[in-house]
């Protein structure tokens, strides 16, 4: 008999499905889950939080740090490759390919998002359709951006790999003209939003825009299907006349190296990421599912108002952040050095100048560390 502790994040997409079925462990075992703000889970340190808890909720920019410090079992270990396959080709976008890195699995993806649009479609009838389109828009004070925490830098790069930079986060951060465009615009995005909006992060903003009516658009935010509803409604972000660029975030469950997890534990945690199980008790319980047979479920997406068959496109074509070890921490000083350009706090030329200045840093330090990536 073993008590075992998770960790994951204080929502309820992210807490309610996990909490109301934890009891379902059998064998004798019993899993409790505590909780951290969302802000803890974007950038809380993996490799500490690994030596308390058994299971970890986590993002897969993560992955580096954890696996310079060892904190991790990887997910091929403790199941069979056929299962590992079917989870593989059955996840939606790259929910599970952002998981894989060095050779192996480490997470099983039990929630999937990225950024899309958001629109309240009392305030806009028609959403943008290219970043001309949105900042027309933004002038006249409907717009606001996600800015707050890592949440700039990440609006940056789904830009700029709108805009056709494809290799981004690769030997460098960005391709130069296409980071110039990408942060023009997201400052002409940003110019005019209504006071306050650069202080809130996803939830915040989603909350903002369904209580207080003043946010008429958000051209990239992380989809939470909570939200949808007749009156706000998610879509593709706008783009260049090409590939969408989006960011894809969500969530895996990952073992931490401190357990030896039992096969009631195990046999748990692959519920959950049973196709019937992802298209109806996650759903059920205020969850977004990671199976793209839940994704494409007309009654799923009919009791989201929608949400997932506008947002599939854009989640199968997003981007996967590099997994290298320090990019937590750089991500945020990045997000601080863009939101400082968007608030007319920085210039422009010398903050991108600065990003690749940290990237080309990181990328040293993450070859000394030797944390091989697998392509996503």
């Amino acid at each position: 008999m073993t008590d075992y502790v998770g960790l994951t994040w204080d929502h309820p997409r992210g807490r309610h499905a996990l909490e109301r079925h934890a009891h379902r462990v059998g064998g004798g075992d019993t899993l409790r889950w505590e909780v951290q703000p969302l802000e803890g889970f974007e950038s809380a340190p993996i490799a500490e939080l690994a030596t308390r808890y058994d299971l970890l909720v986590l993002d897969h920019p993560h992955l580096g740090d954890a696996l310079a410090a060892g904190a991790l079992t990887p997910i091929d270990r403790l199941y069979p490759a056929d299962q590992v396959a079917a989870w593989r080709s059955g996840a939606v976008g790259p929910s599970v390919a952002s998981y894989e890195l060095a050779g192996h699995l480490w997470a099983l993806p039990l929630d999937a998002a990225t950024q899309v649009s958001a629109r309240n479609l009392a305030l806009v009838a028609e959403s943008p359709a290219t970043w001309d389109d949105a900042i027309a828009l933004a002038e006249r004070g409907l717009v606001a951006t996600s800015l707050a925490g890592p949440h700039a830098f990440l609006s940056l790069c789904s830009i700029a790999v709108s805009l056709g930079d494809d290799e981004a986060g690769g030997e460098r951060l960005f391709d130069p003209a296409a980071a110039t465009e990408a942060l023009d615009i997201l400052l002409r995005l940003s110019a005019h939003a209504p006071a306050g909006t650069a202080r809130l992060n996803p939830i915040g903003l989603l909350d903002r825009m369904r209580d207080r009516r003043d946010i008429g658009y958000i051209p990239l935010v992380y989809g939470y299907v909570t939200y949808s509803s007749p009156t706000l409604a998610f879509g593709p972000p706008p783009t260049a006349g090409g590939r969408i660029g989006s960011t894809i975030g969500g969530t895996g469950i990952a073992v931490t190296g401190r357990i030896a997890p039992s096969p009631a534990l195990l046999q748990h945690l692959s519920w959950l990421l049973d196709a019937r199980v992802q298209r109806t008790v996650i759903p059920a319980d205020d969850g977004q599912p990671s199976a793209r047979e839940a994704w494409t479920d007309a009654a799923v997406d009919g009791d989201a108002h929608g949400f997932y068959s506008a947002t599939l496109r854009t989640i199968e074509q997003s981007w996967v952040r590099p997994r290298l070890p320090g990019y937590i921490p750089f991500q945020s000083e990045a997000s601080r050095l863009v939101r400082g350009a968007v608030l007319g706090e920085r210039a422009p030329h010398a903050v991108l100048a600065e990003l690749e200045d940290r990237f080309r840093l990181l990328r040293e330090a993450a070859a000394s560390a030797r944390v091989t990536e697998v392509s996503a």
